[in-house]
C-alpha cells in the first residue's frame, strides 16, 4: 500500500509539472502578435496540456484522497518559479526560495497529517 501511495505522490508531482507547461505556454503565446500562427500553437498547446492534466488527474484522485492531492497542487509555485528562471531568465531570489521553501514544507506537512488521519 505504502508503496502504491510514493508511486501515486510521484505521478501527482509530474502530473503538476505538466499542468505548470500550460501556463509557460500562455505565457509564451501572450509574446506573440495576437491571432498569428505561433499565437495559436502556443494556445493548442496549452489547451492540450490541460485535458491531460484533466484526464489523468481524475486517475490520481481515484488514489490518493482529494483533501492531499488538491493541497500538493501548490507545488505549481514551485515549478513556475524553476520555468521562469530557466525559460525566461526571471531571477530566483532569496524571498522567493524562502516562500518555495514554505510552500513545500507546508504540503509535506499537510499531507502527513492527511496520511495520519485517514489510519
Amino acid at each position: 500500500m505504502k508503496q502504491l501511495n510514493i508511486k501515486s505522490y510521484m505521478l501527482l508531482h509530474v502530473l503538476f509539472m505538466v499542468y505548470s507547461l500550460s501556463g509557460v505556454m500562455s505565457k509564451l503565446a501572450a509574446g506573440q502578435t495576437f491571432f498569428s500562427s505561433r499565437f495559436f500553437a502556443y494556445y493548442c498547446v496549452s489547451i492540450f496540456l490541460m485535458g491531460v492534466y484533466a484526464i489523468c488527474w481524475q486517475q490520481i484522485i481515484k488514489r490518493l484522497s482529494l483533501l492531499t492531492a488538491f493541497s500538493s497542487k501548490a507545488v505549481t509555485v514551485v515549478w513556475g518559479m524553476l520555468w521562469g528562471a530557466v525559460l525566461f531568465q526571471e531571477k530566483i531570489t532569496l524571498g522567493k526560495v524562502v516562500g518555495a521553501m514554505f510552500v513545500l514544507l507546508g504540503i509535506v506537512l499537510f499531507v502527513q497529517a492527511d496520511g495520519e488521519a485517514s489510519s
